[in-house]
């Protein structure tokens, strides 16, 4: 499936439950932050190596799969109720990154910095 088809599907099964008055972006932006918080939840007190494993789990991989596809729909919806193409702007935000941190200065770093200060 392409990120239209599913936005599509996600869009008919919002149409079917007559829920597209609920389906605000302001709602649709806490939808996705709640859902990314549970997310979270599922990693907040594993160590580094832990998060590492967190597939290997089968039921703990089953709850993040789950919340991923949660924050996954939601963004779509909300993508779709903006008429935001995901695709182009994820494309011209790897552009900006791309000159914002340039190999040369960033490589192997997990610090922030700007060219100017870095």
């Amino acid at each position: 499936m392409t990120l239209t088809s599913l936005q599509q599907a996600l869009a008919q099964f919002a149409v079917e439950r007559e829920w597209e008055e609920f389906h605000t972006p302001k709602n649709l932006a806490m939808a996705l932050a709640g859902e990314s918080g549970e997310l979270l939840e599922i990693f907040q007190w594993l160590t580094p190596e832990q998060s590492a494993q967190v597939m290997q789990d089968g039921e703990r991989a089953a709850e993040v799969r789950e919340e991923m596809a949660d924050v996954l729909a939601y963004l779509l919806r909300l993508a779709d109720v903006l008429d935001v193409d995901l695709e182009v702007a994820l494309t011209e935000k790897i552009e900006v990154n791309r000159r914002k941190y340039p190999v040369h200065l960033a490589r192997g770093r997990a610090d922030k910095y700007t060219q100017l200060g870095g």
